[in-house]
């Protein structure tokens, strides 16, 4: 489609820029996939995507994938209460933002949580719209883990972290590579212990509920690959997870002066996943790759008292989702100055959930992109996708992108433009739930609209020696976002219910918000020399949220729920070696500034700083890493009562221990 315009537009005698996949091109210097599906280098791309490497990850000591977000990238931040964590970046909710795993796409409501930090070799971060490569749900970014995978015959490794509150990981892996096959496997098992910063509720009640409440979980994941030619590879891969909430059984706290248990039940999540990859190399210049996978998540209470008719022991069907994605992929490098990137996807979506009154429901979706890679003149490029979607329930959509970037000396100048959806899933289609203590009914709606998004980008960075500096400015607008409404006298009377709950208030799920989120990112990097490096960065985001009142039959605006005005992370650290010793010391420090809440105000500002000593002693085919480190320094803590819009969950300043052994 775009190959046929640009054969004409532009000579075939152009210089070379697009280096060929494979690996000895990719190996020389640090690259990105996720800006634009193909292997480009960290600074020669029209879209720009941030890197956090495995050495910053060890850095700071991070042993998950939501600490090393948070203290290595100023636009994302964390919100966690008891029924778990919810990631933001730059104002926008986990529900729109896509998460990879080497490039597959991971389902479920624990996508992010049972990612095994100690496998990772980078995180690649994608701010703002990308429907046109990545589909659904990429209205406020991508985040893409690549794992490091060892290509030595045999790699093993061990990896422990301790920390107070029964923080606890442990990592191992064990890698394999002999001659055209190659195993890849690992296991992760993490715990936590409840806490409490202040036992007092609101209402100045003593309180058995905990700040953070203990779990437990377990990761295994596998993979086989086998290179069954030169130019034929074919892999399979599996994975199982599961995650189990610790509360304290018996706990209790007061309501109308009286005191009551606390918890009835534990929550329990689990996920398996299956699938199969094959690719083809033709050429250096063209490959065809194809992949099936299905996420299996399952979520269910695990009753530890009674509860109604409900007896101690029983397990209640929380949510079961089936996500089925097959896609196939090809890449061709048609001329020097352009490579082509198409595809198709299937994705097929089931649910069933017995406290949602969903005995099964499914949908399917069918896509075709395509993408052109241009080197237009010597020192500009530019990305221009589109993608065509077919949904079951909601018809044919499009979402094009363009992307330009004009480099000249250190200097890079890029502009972005790219749209979104968010197909409504299957839970807001058919969704109902009976609230007795609130006397509402809720009700789902098979004639919502999928959201949209537009957005767009500038950015400016500069490399001159060992200094980089960057500053994005970028607008997400936002629309048909789905809320919840509550039903007029009228609209309720048509409503079919039990005769129980007739007087119940009745809302169901609609296309009625709008957000919009505006702000600048700046970073900057220097390795000043001697073994001294400095980095920092800041995002400021202006959010804005408006939220349909059919009282008033206009917007009540406010700012986007659980967003972050000001946000920053700063990093210095000296590095020295001695022979087979190296010794690295450094100092992080995350700080925010107030986060909104709709229903709790606003969360005080925040700021943490943590030192970490991190120690490699390698000698012929082993290498151990020790890190010794105290986190939160200045011991600050959100120890408000119960039941707030806490800042931080973090019990205050504590020290860690780890150790890496690689063999």
């Amino acid at each position: 489609m775009f190959t046929l315009l640009t054969l004409f537009a532009f000579p075939l005698t152009t210089q070379t820029v697009f280096p060929a996949d494979t690996t000895e091109a990719i190996a020389l210097e640090q690259v990105v996939v996720t800006g634009t599906g193909t292997y480009r280098s960290a600074d020669d791309t029209p879209v720009p995507v941030a890197v956090i490497t495995a050495d910053d990850i060890a850095a700071v000591g991070a042993a998950t994938l939501t600490e090393a977000l948070t203290k290595l990238s100023p636009s994302v931040s964390m919100f966690t209460n008891g029924m778990g964590t919810t990631m933001s970046l730059n104002g926008v909710n986990e529900d729109y933002i896509v998460v990879l795993e080497n490039g597959r796409r991971l389902a479920g409501d624990d996508r992010y949580t049972r990612i095994n930090i100690a496998n990772v070799k980078r995180i690649e971060i994608l701010n703002g719209a990308a429907s046109a490569l990545y589909g659904s749900d990429a209205i406020g970014g991508v985040i893409n883990i690549i794992t490091d995978d060892a290509q030595k015959p045999v790699s093993l490794s061990n990896y422990t972290h301790i920390a107070s509150k029964g923080r606890f990981t442990e990592n191992v892996n064990a890698d394999f590579n002999l001659g055209d096959v190659s195993l890849f496997t690992s296991y992760q098992r993490q715990l936590a212990d409840s806490w409490q910063n202040n036992g007092i509720d609101e209402d100045g009640n003593p309180t058995g509920r905990p700040t953070s409440v203990g779990f437990f979980q377990n990761n295994l994941t596998g993979r086989l690959e086998w290179r069954a030619t030169d130019k034929l590879s074919l892999s399979v891969f599996g994975s199982y997870f599961d995650n189990e909430t610790q509360r304290p059984q018996d706990a209790t706290y007061f309501s109308k002066g009286k005191e009551r248990d606390a918890y009835s039940y534990d929550l329990r999540h689990e996920t398996t996943t299956v699938g199969g990859a094959v690719k083809y190399v033709f050429s250096p210049r063209a490959s065809l790759e194809a992949e099936l996978h299905a996420d299996n998540f399952t979520s269910s209470y695990m009753y530890f008292r009674k509860s109604g008719d409900i007896e101690p022991g029983d397990e209640v069907e929380r949510k079961n989702t089936r996500y089925l994605d097959g896609r196939v992929k090809g890449i061709f490098q048609l001329a020097d100055w352009n490579k082509l990137s198409v595809g198709f996807e299937y994705i097929g979506d089931r649910l069933t959930s017995e406290s949602d009154n969903i005995a099964e429901e499914t949908m399917y979706t069918l896509a075709a992109f395509a993408q052109e890679e241009l080197q237009i003149v010597k020192n500009l490029q530019a990305v221009v996708g589109l993608r065509y979607v077919y949904n079951e329930n909601f018809g044919s959509h499009f979402t094009p992108n363009v992307a330009l970037m004009y480099s000249i000396g250190g200097l890079n100048l890029r502009a972005n433009f790219a749209t979104a959806y968010r197909t409504p899933t299957l839970s807001q289609i058919h969704a109902t739930d009976i609230s007795k203590t609130s006397n509402r009914y809720t009700i789902g709606n098979p004639d919502l609209k999928p959201e949209r998004s537009m957005y767009y980008s500038v950015n400016a960075e500069y490399s001159i020696g060992d200094l980089t500096l960057s500053a994005t400015g970028f607008i997400n607008s936002m629309r048909d976002m789905i809320n919840y409404r509550y039903l007029t006298d009228e609209e309720a009377a048509q409503v079919e219910r039990p005769q129980e709950i007739i007087d119940y208030d009745v809302r169901q799920r609609d296309n009625v918000d709008r957000a919009k989120t505006k702000g600048i990112t700046v970073n900057a990097a220097w390795r000043i020399g001697c073994g001294f490096d400095v980095a920092a960065g800041y995002t400021f985001m202006d959010t804005e949220a408006e939220e349909w009142n059919v009282e008033t039959k206009a917007y009540d605006v406010s700012e986007i729920d659980k967003s972050i005005r000001h946000m920053a992370n700063v990093r210095a650290s000296w590095t020295h070696s001695w022979g087979f010793y190296t010794l690295k010391v450094g100092v992080q420090g995350h700080l925010q500034g107030r986060r909104f809440s709709q229903s709790y105000g606003y969360a005080p500002k925040y700021q943490q700083w943590d030192l970490n000593t991190h120690h490699t002693f390698k000698q012929g085919n082993v290498t151990i890493e020790p890190s010794i480190g105290i986190e939160n320094i200045f011991n600050k803590k959100d120890d408000r009562p119960w039941n707030n819009n806490f800042a931080t969950l973090h019990p205050g300043r504590s020290a860690y221990v780890s150790v890496r052994v690689k063999y």
